[in-house]
């Protein structure tokens, strides 16, 4: 929705299916809010749009304290589009900019740094450091009111270099200090807080829009699970899916709850609660979005549900299932092994080369062995081919990756046959619009083929 009088019917009707799609501020105010804001619609002549949070922050706007635009899920076209802006978005939401800087950024992408700049400030009237910029912004805001971490700490989890500059942003975004920031926490937030630290956990509302329909996900996963690395616990409706994190200061270990779909038109969007148990909280933004691409929790399921829902033969499944998922993957180089080597033999490269956690919890005792371990350990093979090309860079299956490079790259690696990469290209690169050889897959289910399988699978019609 490109076009402003179409944007400011959505704002006027408070329509959330536009959460995170675009944001408005109002001149008057000095505000930018969601579409869905429950606060009396400003006047037409008074309403400006913007692409990102980001944008909006940079023009001297700041953040609603009614509406929180910065909680919403991000916007659906990041997760789709393969082209740089996309790939730089998911990159940015990875946390990359925070600990490689743009130059970091651009030699991911394979373009100047200037490239960079231009192609993102010109599409999203921000470029990537007020991009990740506006993610500190509210990875602050999530520690403030969560946790019980000194305001200090919070700056450098974050990912701020300074305490001036992390008391700078929250000021300009928030219109608050810190201490301010904090005091305003909902009742449940502050008593989470007195509880919450890094090693104790941090709580989280994981945000989606639309209808989310958490059992499929959670049978999925249920499924998969790979003993040591992950568990499943509870009766359907209210399971609890865990599992390790390696990430870049440390080590993690998230919880994340299943919500019982309650129906179609019962609410605009909602969430899955969460816990992260984090060896450095530095890793908050990278863990919460790597969860986010398992649950596909930034899709726009408006969009996949229309198309679909057109269609004769999956028009009846949408009705059933309305904001049925495309699972992703926490880890995409875990998966592509795992798409290879099946459940049984993944769990057996867990106990006998997976890293043994620090501290254990429960059934959860190692991560997932790295690339470079497995290649070196057990190079026969297909998946010594694999491992080998994952650890010396020749597949390349990061947030930021091109999907058709990455396919022609895997395609490159003996033993791996076509079904093997497409179910790699859906997970680990998280495309929405994958047919895997086999039965017919029209072209009328783009670019949503990957959902429109897994309808089919939902009902029984596909293993």
């Amino acid at each position: 929705m490109k076009d402003e009088d179409s944007r400011y019917e959505a704002v006027r009707s408070r329509d959330a299916r536009f959460d995170g799609a675009f944001f408005f501020a109002v001149a008057t105010t000095g505000v930018y809010c969601r579409p869905s804001c429950p606060a009396v619609t400003p006047r037409r002549h008074n309403v400006r749009f913007f692409e990102t949070a980001a944008a909006a922050q940079g023009s001297g706007f700041r953040a609603c304290r009614r509406c929180r635009p910065d909680a919403v899920p991000g916007s659906a076209e990041w997760n789709v589009r393969a082209d740089v802006v996309g790939r730089a978005m998911r990159l940015i939401a990875d946390g990359v900019v925070d600990r490689e800087g743009v130059a970091g950024l651009a030699a991911r992408l394979g373009y100047s740094a200037r490239q960079v700049q231009r192609q993102l400030t010109g599409e999203l009237g921000a470029g990537p450091v007020a991009l990740a910029r506006a993610q500190r912004a509210h990875a602050a805001r999530v520690l403030l009111q969560t946790t019980g971490l000194p305001v200090t700490e919070i700056a450098f989890a974050a990912g701020f270099a300074s305490v001036r500059q992390f008391n700078d942003t929250v000021r300009a975004v928030y219109a608050t200090t810190p201490s301010g920031l904090r005091a305003a926490a909902p009742r449940r937030g502050r008593a989470a807080a007195r509880t919450a630290t890094p090693s104790a956990g941090i709580p989280l509302r994981l945000a989606h829009r639309g209808p989310y329909q958490a059992g499929p996900v959670f049978d999925l996963l249920e499924r998969e699970t790979v003993p040591g690395v992950e568990d499943v616990s509870g009766a359907p409706g209210a399971r609890t899916y865990r599992r390790t994190l390696r990430l870049p200061h440390g080590t993690g270990i998230a919880a994340v709850d299943e919500r019982p779909h309650t129906g179609p038109g019962t609410r605009p969007g909602g969430w899955l609660d969460a816990r992260v148990h984090l060896t450095d909280p530095r890793d908050l933004t990278t863990a919460v979005q790597r969860l986010r691409r398992l649950f596909d929790l930034d899709a726009d399921p408006y969009a996949v549900d229309e198309r679909l829902g057109a269609d004769a033969r999956l028009a009846p499944l949408v009705a059933a299932r309305p904001g049925l998922r495309s699972p992703g993957a926490a880890d995409p180089d875990e998966l592509a092994v795992r798409a290879l080597v099946g459940r049984d033999e993944a769990a057996r490269l867990v106990q006998r080369y997976g890293k043994r956690l620090d501290a254990p919890c429960g059934t959860l005792t190692h991560l997932f062995p790295e690339a470079a371990v497995l290649a070196g350990a057990e190079p026969d093979g297909a998946p010594g081919a694999l491992t080998a090309a994952l650890a010396d860079g020749a597949v390349r299956l990061g947030p930021g990756a091109d999907r058709d490079d990455a396919e022609g790259a895997l395609a490159a690696v003996p033993g791996l046959d076509a079904r093997t990469i497409a179910e790699i290209r859906t997970r680990a690169l998280g495309d929405p619009d994958v047919a895997p050889p086999g039965p017919g897959v029209p072209d009328t289910w783009r670019p949503w083929r990957s959902y429109a399988l897994n309808h089919l699978r939902a009902a029984g019609e596909l293993e």
